[in-house]
């Protein structure tokens, strides 16, 4: 099972020990467009300031972020489990987890980034700031600046198994199943059961109590139907839509009563 997340927008603060390597991150052939993406961001924000907090779509409050940037290929790295934080990953909490859970964690879990593509749990990158919506000077959209590469390095990431699709719409950009494995494919929604809306907060906290709940049961569905049925057993109330045609996703909706 491949489960495909979403960064936060929150981040821990970079670590003290040895700097990024670009060559030591998980799927090798998005290296070059990495290299691209880090070179042209570190310009950026060594240039003009407000150019660079317009491009990356920065408050005033956030300026700080830009000299972040700047000194990302000198800051020091932590896995990127500890980098992400926010609500998914609070839900999530992977620092708790068994030592088992924690191995399915790191052969499992693969999340988006504006920045280095996806990367695994364990990769260790300095915390950044530069979202999948933004349209650098030189490279343009990074949505589309990730989609030739992503389309062959993930179909091999995912294998002939499930793939788990919590991503929002985008980082879902960067990279969608295409053909058969798409039929492998379920993107799940939260919604409160009584509106049958989605809610922000708890639709992000919903999915990583979702992801915990499979690793910590050790679940290992290999369809989207045993998906349905390994969520079901796990307590989770779950409508679904099955794919209209060959080529397309399933569609899960998972009903919340509480909002937390």
């Amino acid at each position: 099972m491949l489960v495909l997340l979403p960064p936060s927008e929150g981040k821990a603060t970079s670590g003290r020990g040895a700097p990024l390597k670009l060559e030591s991150l998980s799927l090798p052939g998005l290296t070059a467009a990495r290299e691209a993406v880090l070179g042209e961001l570190v310009e950026l924000c060594s240039g003009d300031e407000e150019k660079a907090r317009e491009v990356l779509g920065l408050s005033e409050g956030l300026r700080g972020e830009i000299a972040k940037n700047v000194e990302l290929p000198t800051a020091g790295a932590r896995p990127a489990g500890e980098i992400y934080t926010g609500v998914l990953y609070d839900a999530l909490d992977l620092a708790s987890l068994d030592a088992a859970a924690k191995r399915r964690a790191t052969r499992s879990l693969l999340v988006f980034s504006g920045l280095w593509g996806a990367v695994r749990v364990n990769d260790r990158i300095p915390s950044y700031r530069c979202s999948m919506g933004v349209k650098l000077p030189g490279l343009g959209a990074l949505g589309a600046h990730w989609r030739a590469p992503m389309a062959e390095v993930l179909a091999e990431a995912a294998g002939d198994g499930l793939v788990l699709d919590l991503r929002s719409s985008a980082y879902a950009a960067a990279w969608k199943p295409k053909g058969e494995p798409a039929g492998r494919t379920a993107s799940v929604r939260v919604l409160h059961a009584p509106t049958r809306k989605v809610v922000s907060h708890f639709n992000k906290a919903t999915k990583g109590r979702i992801v915990r709940s499979l690793l910590t049961a050790g679940a290992a569905p290999k369809s989207p139907a045993e998906l349905v049925e390994a969520l079901r057993d796990l307590g989770y109330v779950v409508e679904v839509e099955p794919p209209k045609g060959n080529g397309k996703a399933w569609m899960l909706d998972v009903l919340v009563h509480e909002v937390h």
